[in-house]
């Protein structure tokens, strides 16, 4: 957390009223008088400011971003370090827009995120998806949040602005499942890889007598 100290504006009017007062009922006429009444009003301030402290608020510190992993390929560290930035703005974002539905929506982008850029790392034979999902789809949804937090800021409720951000929300909860099924997609490869592995086990077993029923297994055993 960091603490932020936030002065008082008392003192700074209590000395203006202590000036205006003696600029309208005391003389004015001689050099000391000047000297006198500024002396007045920085005696002022100064009580105020032991009266009226002013107040302290704690506030998050922003995350910092996490420095993208090297994996030693050229070309899925720059579409990871290309993540770790979609990344930043993103809970910039999350931050800075203060609906709590559209808050919650953009933390599920930022994880689905996540694990479609980290699946580079996982099967480097996703990466031209991966790169089509970076390349579009993700700064598409950026603009669109981008927006939606420009027609916060504005505090209006016009029209435009009211139908417009609703059709964003709405266009979230779209994108949401398209991430989801653009992270399904990628495990595809794995998913065909696993099953061949699957097929030859169980055909191995087969042919070594391991894949029949219990009895089979031990007459195997009493032969040998």
């Amino acid at each position: 957390m960091k603490e932020i100290k936030k002065k008082s504006v008392v003192p700074f009017y209590g000395m203006a009223a202590v000036l205006a007062i003696c600029a309208l009922v005391a003389p004015m006429y001689k050099p000391w008088h000047y000297i006198l009444y500024a002396a007045l009003g920085v005696a002022a301030y100064f009580v105020l400011s032991k009266l009226f402290p002013g107040t302290v608020e704690y506030v998050k510190e922003p995350e910092k971003p996490k420095e993208p992993e090297t994996t030693g390929d050229p070309a899925i560290d720059a579409i990871l370090k290309e993540g770790a930035t979609a990344d930043a703005e993103l809970r910039r974002l999350e931050n800075s827009i203060n609906v709590p539905s559209v808050k919650s929506k953009i933390t599920e982008i930022r994880d689905l995120t996540a694990r479609i850029f980290n699946d580079a790392k996982d099967d480097p034979d996703d990466l031209p998806q991966i790169k089509r999902f970076a390349s579009y789809y993700l700064p598409t949804t950026i603009k669109l949040l981008n927006t939606y937090d420009r027609m916060c800021i504005q505090n209006i409720s016009g029209q435009n602005i009211t139908d417009t951000m609703k059709r964003i929300e709405n266009a979230l909860d779209s994108t949401i499942q398209a991430y989801r099924r653009q992270l399904d997609a990628l495990f595809e490869n794995q998913a065909f890889d696993i099953e061949t592995d699957i097929k030859v086990m169980e055909s191995m077993l087969k042919k070594n007598g391991l894949s029949g029923a219990a009895h089979d297994f031990k007459t195997d055993i009493k032969e040998n």
